[in-house]
């Protein structure tokens, strides 16, 4: 067991019908003008949005609106809502949509509530001192953002994609109504499902420290995700599928699955951004992608926790031949990934990388990481290159 101290600060209602209580969750805050922060069209088209103005109208609080936000968002729109939010004096983000535009609405409020350039800090070259206070109404499970401490955002120049962590941007609260992701595309839905595995996976397989009772409810929630990602990969509007998997992306991210150990390992992660940097894959699609190359690389170094995962999670059979066993659970994830529709290798992604690429990806993630990454095995440039070219294989 690590120390460790677990910061929640986010207030979160849950339930049908939830986003009408958005004007009065604002107004608590003491808000006097909002910027709504969102992206596709698919807001609007469902009619979310005049809800939520209809709500803060209700409440009395002004606002003022920036849509456009998209996957991997980008910078160039982050710096026109920090124009937009000081222009008008704006002083609380409210993010409608998913991560994409939740990260957006952080890094704004980022901007806003310091000088010089934002991406200074997604660049690490700086740290924020403050963030406008940030809600959310979420329509797509899948980051985590609504509870988390992260923001990524994709530097337009270069496809660079970097994180800023820090729990000055944690919303203040959330609003999850599991009925607004009822219209979601299968696709969509199986990589928010998988991004969710992904975010408790990357924090178990670790060689620094455990907790029993942290390994349980993350173990538990990965089953729970497997099961209704099935489920919702067959049957698109089971509510309640919908709701475990959405409160399941909240817990997932929010740090709980990580309690006592030493942070998780995050590689997988790494290796991803680069490739959605530079290709803008879908996120969940393209940790789908590199997991099992990663994983079968870094086996042998994290034997322990692969042999847990095969059997308390995939349901492998316990026997003396502890590799065999952790390849069979490894095996089974990919399957797993492949029946609702994720690829398991980057040409399933639909792109080709040179070789070049490849090598570019990799030296931009050793550089990203300070030269080394990784928990359960740590990897160098040479790693990372290694695990590219495994997951290009057929």
């Amino acid at each position: 067991m690590f120390p460790f101290q677990y910061y929640t600060p986010t207030r979160v209602v849950f339930g049908t019908g939830t986003e009408n209580q958005v004007g009065t969750l604002v107004r608590a805050q003491g808000s006097k003008k909002v910027l709504i922060h969102y992206g596709s069209g698919s807001v609007v088209r469902s009619g979310l949005l005049d809800r939520v103005k209809a709500s803060l109208c209700e409440a009395g609080v002004a606002f003022v609106e920036l849509g456009g936000a998209v996957p991997n968002p980008r910078l160039s729109l982050v710096y026109r809502g920090i124009e937009l939010c000081r222009a008008e004096g704006v002083d609380f983000i409210l993010a409608v949509g998913g991560g994409s535009a939740i990260d957006s609405g952080k890094a704004i409020g980022y901007g806003v509530a310091n000088e010089g350039d934002v991406w200074d800090f997604y660049a690490h070259t700086r740290v924020p001192s403050a963030c406008l206070p940030i809600g959310v109404v979420l329509t797509l499970a899948a980051t985590g953002s609504e509870m988390s401490n992260s923001s990524v955002i994709t530097k337009d120049e270069g496809g660079i994609k970097r994180s800023c962590n820090t729990d000055l941007g944690r919303p203040v609260f959330a609003v999850m109504n599991p009925e607004l992701t009822l219209t979601l595309p299968d696709y969509q839905t199986s990589c928010g499902c998988t991004d969710i595995l992904m975010h408790t996976m990357e924090r178990y397989f670790t060689n620094g420290g455990s907790m029993e009772i942290t390994d349980s409810m993350a173990e538990a929630l990965m089953r729970t995700v497997i099961a209704k990602a099935k489920i919702l990969h067959a049957d698109p509007q089971n509510l309640d599928a919908r709701a475990e998997v959405m409160w399941a992306g909240s817990l997932s991210h929010n740090g709980l699955t990580g309690c006592g150990n030493d942070g998780g390992d995050w590689a997988t992660h790494m290796l991803e951004h680069e490739i959605g940097g530079m290709f803008d894959v879908a996120h969940g699609a393209g940790l789908a992608a590199i997991w099992g190359s990663w994983a079968r690389y870094v086996m042998d170094s994290c034997l322990s926790r692969f042999v847990r995962f095969a059997v308390n999670v995939m349901g492998i059979e316990s026997s003396s031949d502890e590799r065999a066993v952790a390849l069979a659970g490894i095996q089974a994830m990919e399957a797993f990934f492949a029946e609702i529709g994720m690829p398991t290798r980057i040409p399933g992604l639909g792109i080709a990388p040179t070789h070049e690429q490849l090598e570019q990806m990799a030296k931009s993630c050793a550089a990203a990481c300070g030269g080394v990454k990784g928990s359960a095995r740590p990897l160098r440039e040479a790693d990372m290159l290694a695990i590219y070219e495994m997951a290009m294989e057929a």
